[in-house]
């Protein structure tokens, strides 16, 4: 009830009931008045036609009149339909009655009229209660009055009449009321959607709104009929267009448009920002269709662009260059190289900003070093957009920018310098005039100069030029030059920064890795390092000699790139070499790496500053050239590849510990075998099977080491063009070692029982063994290191006690028995009898140790084939006589 069309329903109904209200009750009160006046006119009638009844004048005159007309005035009653046909006397006395008690009897009424011979109609208050009653006289034949006829209606029963009509009068009341209120809720629903449910406030607010929007907005509104006529236009569509006062209701095409204009508002197609002539005005004119949501039609909107059209060349000329930004910020930087990110500016701005562009970079910035000296030479590193034989310094070329050059004065105002017209630049010109007079007539003619700054601190120049017939530049120009130059100057810093990290991990990783192989005779080696895209890693390789011509062969790898990684190789590097002196076996050396790994990654953890290295993994490998026997262990990492003389490749089971680092303590395994001689053995980090999975990396390598014998080298070669791309993801290692034996001839073996009396004879056959090999000259030298090293072995150690001498590069002498003491030094007082043994051993060779078997433990020493000959016996005394050592086994 609070929409208008509510409001209206309920007026409807309101009128419609006290209408319907009033009709009813003038109804019944013409129903009663005419059932009175009907009453009157039947009791008349009814009264005159008893009165002039033939034979009642007869009946009069008898002398029981009553018997006679009783009868016949119930009979004319219910003829009449009224309630009574009562005869009088003139004297009042009752002949005829509808009740018989009251005939005979004197009835007082209104009968002197009637008595007076004039008939009339009363409402009479009779024995039958209030009554209509007609009065006729009967007259004799001589004129006069014999009797009265009075015929009464009672009041009751006319209103028993009326009452039967009341039912048809107030159902047609109803009827007409349901009729009535139906057509009123009709016409409610029609305008509830005609006003869209709303209030008489709200229309007139809406109206309000309407007309002051209508006429108060800057824009043109136009409303056209399905029949092309103009049903509206505001005061500002009637201004641009020039429209009649009488347009509204005219065809469009009549209002004296133009015929482009006129034809679109007419079309039956929308419109969005369409320019139209109007007269001297460009308008922007919008348009869209009415239909489905309203009557068919079309609204327009007109807005006149005329001041906004110089305004719009700006705009699209500032949308291109955000566009153009937003492009280079794409482009720039996408690699980590300083030269190739200055070509990446330069090609950024040619040709949607400039047609020539030059950048020129600090030397220590291509080098990733912080600039100091802004004043320095700059090298150039970028010229774009120049064809031919081009006038401007090329592409590596330093230049020292003159005190006067637009570049000098850029550094030192720190911002960017315009040059509107280079021809009348005094201070350009004079840095080359040969070269500016060349420049000039290549057509260049203008130029921005704009420091490249990242962090405050200057990085180099970039200069834009224009030639031909560009516009010059302008001072627009100079704040896009800043934005994309400062855009620019973050990613070449960004690329400097890194180079300089590059540069000092390659440094350091290259000071971690083996520079050569060391000279060994037991195997030939090559070996090939690939770092990743991405820079230095922590894949790493090492050829160790070991005592008794052995030698270690070890891969591993560090999880990750970078600084981090490369440090953590060396660690792990030299730890595998300070735990190969010890000569311990491949499992326990490996266990030793796993408990130090977990060890460090503990006290980094606690101080928090960096992480750690869990995750890297490791194979070591000893190759013993004697017996051609190889044992291997890996912490995490691949096994290795066998490639026998015939070309066959194998991958022998090696028992996989977790990496370095996770251990848990768990003990490592080792794996042994024996290879022929001529066999390759191939070590490598999982960078070699990158992109494959496990089982396809093995099969790729097995065809690529597969084949006819190759050295090493050729074997590196092929590996590494059959399984990596030219620019790998993860860094690689291979190591490739063709193995060699020792020549048995050079070996020489002895059992010597645990008797004192068995070293004389022992070191006899080895002197005879020297002599074989034509080492006399050392033969001295060797009897008292074998005396030394025999007898320490039958005091302190225990039964089976072995010699052996390899003959190699230098003189090797083993003794090995079934102990597992080991000899030190100590110091021994001059008034020591013994102590010195292993202090001469010490003396006469360059190295020796212990090393530990499955069954003992093995003391062996190296000495060199050109040592000077024998020791005199002045310097034995000194030795035996000066500080020495003891033995303790």
């Amino acid at each position: 009830m609070r929409s208008l069309a509510g409001q209206v329903f309920l007026l409807q109904l309101t009128v419609v009931v006290l209408l319907v209200a009033a009709a009813l009750i003038a109804l019944v009160v013409q129903v009663r008045h005419d059932s009175m006046t009907d009453a009157r006119h039947r009791t008349l009638a009814a009264a005159q036609a008893f009165a002039n009844a033939p034979g009642l004048l007869t009946a009069l005159d008898r002398p029981n009149p009553t018997a006679v007309l009783q009868p016949r005035a119930e009979a004319a009653r219910k003829a009449a339909g009224v309630d009574a046909i009562i005869v009088y006397r003139v004297d009042g006395i009752t002949l005829t009655h509808s009740d018989p008690r009251q005939i005979g009897k004197h009835i007082i009424g209104p009968y002197a009229e009637a008595a007076a011979g004039k008939p009339f109609t009363r409402t009479f208050q009779g024995s039958l209660g209030l009554s209509v009653v007609s009065a006729v006289p009967v007259k004799d034949t001589d004129g006069s009055v014999v009797a009265i006829v009075a015929a009464p209606v009672t009041v009751g029963t006319v209103q028993q009449g009326v009452n039967r009509q009341l039912p048809v009068l107030i159902g047609g009341a109803a009827g007409a009321l349901a009729v009535a209120a139906g057509g009123a809720g009709l016409v409610s629903r029609r305008l509830r959607r005609q006003t869209h449910g709303l209030g008489p406030a709200e229309m007139t607010r809406m109206y309000e709104h309407h007309d002051a929007v209508l006429h108060a907005v800057r824009e043109g509104v136009l409303i056209i009929g399905g029949d092309g006529r103009l049903l509206l236009a505001n005061d500002e569509a009637r201004r641009l267009l020039d429209l009649p006062e009488d347009a509204e209701g005219r065809q469009v095409t009549g209002l004296g448009l133009g015929a482009d204009l006129a034809g679109m508002l007419t079309s039956g197609r929308p419109a969005t920002d369409e320019v139209h002539l109007a007269a001297d005005r460009l308008l922007a004119v919008n348009k869209r269709l009415t239909t489905p949501r309203g009557p068919v039609g079309s609204v327009v909107t007109l807005r006149d662009t005329t001041e906004l059209l110089a305004l719009s060349g700006r705009a699209e000329l500032a949308r291109e260059r955000l566009r153009l930004l937003y492009d280079a910020g794409v482009r720039i930087g996408t690699t980590l190289d300083v030269t190739r990110t200055t070509e990446e500016l330069a090609e950024a701005a040619v040709p949607p900003f400039a047609d020539v562009v030059t950048v020129e970079l600090l030397d220590p910035v291509l080098h990733g070093e912080e600039p100091s000296d802004a004043n320095a030479e700059m090298r150039r590193t970028a010229v774009v957009g120049l064809t031919g034989d081009p006038p401007l310094y090329p592409v590596g070329e330093l230049i020292q920018f003159a005190a006067h050059h637009p570049s000098a004065a850029a550094v030192s105002a720190g911002r960017a310098v315009l040059v509107t017209d280079l021809s009348t630049c005094d201070g350009w010109r004079a840095q080359d005039p040969e070269r500016a007079r060349r420049v000039l007539g290549y057509g260049i003619h203008s130029l921005v100069v704009v420091p490249l700054r990242a962090r405050g601190v200057l990085l180099g120049m970039a200069h834009f030029w224009r030639m031909g017939t560009s516009p010059p530049f302008e001072e627009e120009d100079v704040f896009f030059a800043e934005e994309l130059a400062a855009r620019a100057a973050v990613c070449i810093d960004n690329a400097r920064r890194y180079t300089r990290e590059h540069t000092t991990a390659v440094a350091l990783q290259r000071s971690l890795l083996p520079r050569g192989l060391p000279e060994q005779p037991a195997l030939d080696v090559a070996y090939r390092y690939l770092p990743a895209r991405a820079g230095v890693g922590g894949d790493w390789f090492d050829v160790i000699p070991l005592s008794s011509v052995r030698v270690a062969l070890v891969v591993g790898d560090v999880v990750g790139h970078g600084l981090h990684a490369a440090a953590t190789m060396g660690r792990l590097r030299t730890a595998v070499h300070n735990f190969s002196v010890l000569d311990m076996p491949p499992e326990e050396l490996l266990g030793r790496m796993d408990e130090l790994v977990a060890q460090i990654d503990a006290e980094e953890a606690d101080a928090g500053d960096e992480p750690g290295i869990t995750g890297a993994t490791c194979q070591y490998a000893i190759y013993d050239p004697t017996s051609g026997q190889v044992s291997a262990a890996t912490a995490g990492h691949p096994g290795l590849a066998v490639v026998h003389p015939d070309g066959t490749v194998t991958f022998p089971p090696v028992p996989v510990s977790p990496p370095l680092g996770l251990g848990a303590g768990l003990p490592c395994e080792s794996t042994e075998l024996t290879v022929p001689e001529g066999s390759r053995l191939v070590l490598y980090t999982d960078g070699l099977l990158q992109g494959r999975a496990p089982d396809a990396g093995l099969e790729a390598l097995r065809g690529a080491l597969a084949g006819p014998d190759r050295d090493p080298e050729a074997t590196c070669a092929a590996v590494i063009e059959a399984m990596l791309p030219a620019q790998p993801r993860y860094d690689t290692a291979l190591l490739v070692a063709r193995t060699r034996r020792l020549d048995r001839s050079r070996i020489a073996e002895w059992d010597v029982p645990r008797d004192p009396a068995a070293v004389a004879p022992v070191r006899t056959a080895c002197v005879r063994r020297l002599a074989e090999w034509g080492l006399e000259e050392i033969a001295l030298t060797a009897e008292l290191i074998l005396s030394e090293l025999i007898t320490n072995a039958i005091r302190y150690g225990t039964e089976p006690i072995t010699v052996r001498l390899l003959r190699e590069r230098t003189l090797i002498y083993e003794v090995s028995d079934g102990s597992s003491t080991s000899p030190r030094l100590r110091l021994a007082k001059v008034t020591d009898e013994g102590g010195r043994g292993l202090f001469l051993v010490a003396q006469f060779t360059e190295r020796w140790g212990t090393r530990y078997t499955p069954t003992g433990k093995v003391i062996w020493a190296e000495q060199s084939l050109h040592d000077g000959g024998p020791p005199t016996a002045e310097g034995m005394g000194d030795l035996l006589l000066g500080p020495g050592d003891d033995t303790a086994w």
